[in-house]
């Protein structure tokens, strides 16, 4: 076994990994960076960038939809061809690292393939390889799809996200197991390609960890675009006879379909990673970290390890709070009282923040305010997929907004003054004194301040 002393080791190179290992090399530390996939993660090789592009796609499609009764008529004729070929053009020839392996080891970082597991305090081994760290491990190894024990399912081609991303072809009907942002995002687009899509969705509506008014909202919209959605009940069996997936739900009633896409959440594994070994629960479903994104002594984490939000805006905010702390830099702690996310399915559903029930849960004193996109004038003016709201949760003891929800066209564009006003707890006075544009979907945000009383 081969061994290497460096300063820090960085385990997975996704997004905030990558931009920690990438940042302490310029600062001159030596630097070893393990990867067992490809350096830059799953968000532009099979995450965000990739599935932003097929929304995209599908809801030009949507759009063009839309055109009788409005500006004309339109002859649709969906084609998978380009929206495959684009992906594959933007992971760089079919999924290759190569410009983003260079890009760190040009900064004067040493790259190892492989697994990288810990296996004494300071020491990760890979392959052939021992590395040793003077200043400390960087956890950085995200998440893995969750694939529930459903008897029947291991040993079928079911598809995880992966291999939603890389299908060169739309599939005649598909089965979706799990109707959160993935799930719902991924059927809507193969849907609007021409697939019969069913959604099957364990808890009481779809997008369950958003307010209730998201998941009914997308719930009415894949209703009216024929996609089957089926809640409060789960899969009890699932057969493949080589052409075609059954899926039988708890009660009996049965799914046919050429494709099955699994997305009923992520794991961490941490015992993969080898956290015993310094001494950290491996069967903790995330690692338990301090404002700073200490775990203990010399060993940092961030990103989807630490259960605080899985997105690549939440592990990059985290790498710059990493980086400061091992280059002893003066940095404010991590806060997640006011975490931004948008299921960009159409509508986009932004959010920031405390749901109302959560707001609850904390005894707040909550009050809410809701506005509706149609009744507003640019909702008006919109007509044809206009649907949406944006509700506000205050906490109306101190006078500011705790969390808020902007569902609707470009509802993740608009959540932006939403999430610097729960960020920066601006007092509601204040927002409602405000000059908003006119006309525009943001200025609906004035209307729902307005029915918070």
């Amino acid at each position: 076994m081969a061994q290497h002393e460096v300063d820090v080791i960085v385990i997975g190179m996704g997004p905030g990994g990558e931009n920690a290992a990438g940042r302490l090399a310029e600062a001159g530390l030596e630097v070893a960076a393990v990867e067992e996939r490809l350096v830059g993660g799953e968000c532009p090789y099979w995450g965000c960038v990739p599935s932003k592009m097929m929304i995209r796609a599908a809801d030009l499609l949507a759009e063009g939809r839309r055109i009788p009764g409005m500006s004309g008529d339109s002859a649709l004729a969906p084609d998978w061809a380009p929206v495959a070929g684009r992906i594959r053009s933007e992971a760089t020839d079919d999924w290759d690292d190569t410009v983003a392996a260079d890009r760190f080891t040009g900064k004067g970082g040493r790259l190892f393939r492989g697994h990288g597991q810990i296996t004494a305090p300071g020491e990760v081994t890979v392959s052939g390889d021992v590395l040793k760290a003077r200043r400390g491990i960087i956890i950085a190894t995200g998440t893995a799809p969750f694939i529930p024990p459903i008897p029947g399912l291991a040993g079928t081609p079911y598809w995880t996200n992966r291999e939603a991303i890389e299908a060169e072809r739309v599939p005649e009907s598909l089965v979706v197991l799990g109707g959160g942002a993935i799930g719902a995002e991924l059927a809507q687009v193969f849907a609007r390609f021409g697939a019969q899509v069913s959604v099957v969705e364990a808890a009481g509506r779809l997008l369950p960890l958003e307010e209730p008014e998201s998941g009914e909202l997308i719930g009415k919209v894949f209703g009216r675009e024929g996609i089957g959605v089926h809640t409060r009940i789960t899969a009890a069996s699932v057969v493949h006879d080589g052409a075609e997936f059954t899926v039988t739900l708890a009660g009996g009633t049965k799914l046919t379909a050429t494709a099955l896409l699994v997305a009923t959440g992520r794991r961490a594994g941490l015992a993969e990673v080898g956290v015993g070994a310094i001494g950290l629960d491996e069967k903790a479903p995330a690692i338990q970290a301090d404002a700073h994104l200490r775990v203990t002594d010399g060993v940092w984490a961030l990103g989807d390890v630490i259960g605080k939000g899985a997105f690549t805006h939440m592990s990059m905010y985290h790498s710059g709070i990493v980086v400061a702390d091992i280059l002893g830099r003066q940095q404010r702690g991590a806060e997640y009282h006011a975490v931004p996310r948008v299921t960009f399915t159409d509508p986009e559903v932004g959010a920031v923040g405390l749901t109302e029930a959560e707001a609850t849960e904390q005894q707040l004193a909550v009050r809410t305010g809701m506005a509706q996109v149609p009744a507003s004038t640019r909702g008006w003016i919109h007509k044809a997929g206009n649907d949406g709201f944006i509700k506000l949760v205050e906490d109306a003891g101190r006078g500011v907004l705790v969390g808020a929800t902007s569902a609707g066209p470009w509802g993740g564009e608009v959540l932006s003054l939403l999430a610097l006003a729960v960020h920066a707890e601006v007092p509601t006075t204040r927002l409602r004194e405000m000059i908003y544009a006119y006309p525009t979907f943001h200025r609906g945000i004035e209307d729902a301040l307005r029915d918070l009383g």
